[in-house]
């Protein structure tokens, strides 16, 4: 059965901008599904239109075999969201919080303590739970808003970059805490500007281009359509004209397949090559004979940067803000 499956999906905002133009994917139950894009691709619009805060404009989405144009209000009931800013009451106890949350989504009176208690040990806030939120550090702000995503036991949650701002240590323990309960059996979406975040999460990713799903697959099977190990080279003068030299000299050589496989870089070059490991050293030879000076040479395996780059044509930028577009057709408030 699948958690989530949209077919076609296409977001259009009324001045005019495609944010979405044909989107389909399936993610079966209990997965955890990375979600990545670059600047303006649509995924934030893709996830809002998940979670029922915006209505597609064509196309079909159905999360928990629930429409979310037909049905928005059982798809909200059925699902968990985690939004990239915190929805917490600062001035309540953590378990206030949670027990607010269990009283907007229905859960049952006689079960609430319960859940309370279990979710507060879950995100390891049982020793503070009578305590003010407004005191806890922004890593346990997270973690308290991950608990009251999850009162009502949704078999779907929907993560939008839960992570951003956080120091890499509060950053680990959220994966944890996300791990935890996709063990238990929970579907999660997650958006991430953080790939090596994906990388470690997600059983499957998807990466979204113009508004399009461009390629879907496992960490690792993505990794290997990059087309083997990546040779970096550090130039002594990375000049424009240095670095041209260098590419050219590593476009002729044996490492290359195709002119494509070869990247300038800001320090040097790039060479994506199936014989990275075997005959690297032989580019180092051929830069020496050219007259180019050598500062730094590494061969690694291909990274989810790498996919990025490949696929999209572009460096991952995470530092800037998806901008899709003003308000769409069909919008939900």
């Amino acid at each position: 059965m699948s958690a989530i499956h949209a077919e076609h999906l296409a977001v259009t905002y009324a001045d005019g901008t495609e944010a979405v133009t044909d989107v389909t994917l399936d993610v079966p139950d209990g997965e955890f599904f990375g979600f990545l894009g670059a600047n303006g691709a649509g995924k934030t619009t893709t996830i809002k239109t998940l979670v029922t805060l915006l209505n597609p404009t064509e196309g079909r989405v159905a999360v928990n075999d629930y429409d979310v144009a037909d049905s928005p209000r059982e798809v909200r009931e059925s699902i968990g969201y985690m939004a990239q800013e915190t929805s917490i009451d600062r001035e309540l106890t953590a378990r206030e919080n949670v027990r607010y949350a269990c009283e907007a989504y229905g859960v049952p009176r006689e079960e609430r303590e319960a859940r309370i208690d279990d979710l507060l040990d879950l995100v390891d806030l049982a020793d503070v739970a009578d305590k003010p939120a407004k005191g806890f550090s922004g890593g346990m702000q997270k973690r308290l808003d991950v608990a009251t995503a999850l009162v009502h036991e949704p078999p779907v949650v929907f993560l939008d970059e839960p992570t951003t701002g956080l120091d890499p240590k509060a950053r680990n323990r959220l994966w944890d805490y996300f791990e935890r309960i996709n063990d238990r059996g929970t579907t999660v979406f997650l958006t991430t500007q953080y790939l090596e975040e994906a990388d470690h999460l997600c059983e499957r990713i998807g990466v979204i281009v113009d508004g399009e799903i461009a390629v879907t697959g496992s960490p690792a099977e993505l990794k290997a359509e990059v087309g083997g190990d990546v040779l970096e080279v550090d130039l002594d003068d990375p000049s424009d004209a240095e670095v041209e030299r260098a590419r050219e000299v590593a476009v002729d050589s044996r490492l290359a397949a195709d002119a494509d496989a070869v990247e300038a870089t800001d320090e040097g070059v790039r060479v994506t090559s199936s014989v990275a490991r075997r005959h690297g050293t032989d580019l180092l030879v051929a830069l020496r004979d050219a007259g180019l000076t050598i500062t730094g040479f590494n061969v690694r395996s291909p990274t989810l940067d790498d996919v990025f780059l490949s696929v999209t044509g572009e460096a991952y930028d995470p530092e800037s803000e998806e901008a899709d577009g003003a308000e769409p057709t069909g919008v939900t408030r």
